[in-house]
């Protein structure tokens, strides 16, 4: 699936802010504070090739800013951590428990209809903007996780990737963000892929 839009910067690199100030922090226990679903750690995301990952404290509540594609629709019972790189590299993870099986189900549909409707959407909100969504498989793994690309350009020479999934187990749904300056060529697939498994592995 490919889809041409415009717009936006809304920060696919963001989460970078303030990265100088936790450098070398170790990275804290990786369970919500409510003994909730694990988290991934920062050696768990695709490896950079010049710096380590650091990490955020699982903090609970929506992140900000919002992640682009999904932000709006998360919930206040979210639980997200950040992580970062030495350089223009960032990642995130949300995380929603659910009431019950169905409502995560329904849950993650919607979050996977926002991600592929998401080039179309930015299209309408940012004219001096491209944007190009992929579709990069089903995992089979729990009940499943999606993975997807967004590439998005601006017309005074910006370019950002970013590979975004959802996964579900049972109650329990996850959404992962990895994003970078680059395009499609500089997006890790394989090792986003991998990623996404052991975040969902992770569920309960």
């Amino acid at each position: 699936m490919t889809h041409r839009s415009r717009r936006i910067r809304p920060t696919l690199a963001a989460l970078a802010t303030g990265t100088a100030l936790a450098v070398g922090v170790a990275a804290p226990a990786a369970t919500a504070a409510s003994g909730g679903p694990a988290f991934l750690k920062p050696g768990e995301l695709p490896p950079h090739p010049t710096s380590p990952w650091y990490a955020g404290r699982v903090t609970p509540g929506q992140p900000d800013p919002l992640p682009i594609c999904v932000g709006e629709s998360l919930p206040s019972i979210s639980s997200h951590r950040t992580f970062w790189t030495e350089y223009d590299t960032n990642a995130l993870q949300v995380t929603v428990v659910e009431r019950s099986a169905q409502r995560a189900e329904n849950f993650a549909a919607l979050l996977r209809k926002k991600i592929r409707d998401c080039a179309t959407t930015l299209e309408r909100q940012d004219p001096d903007m491209t944007a190009t969504g992929r579709y990069y498989g089903r995992l089979n793994v729990e009940e499943g996780a999606d993975v997807y690309g967004l590439h998005t350009a601006s017309s005074w020479g910006a370019s950002d990737i970013a590979l975004l999934s959802v996964g579900r187990d049972g109650r329990t749904v996850t959404f992962v963000k990895w994003a970078q300056m680059g395009t499609f060529r500089d997006a890790q697939v394989a090792d986003f892929r991998k990623t996404t498994r052991t975040a969902v592995n992770k569920l309960y």
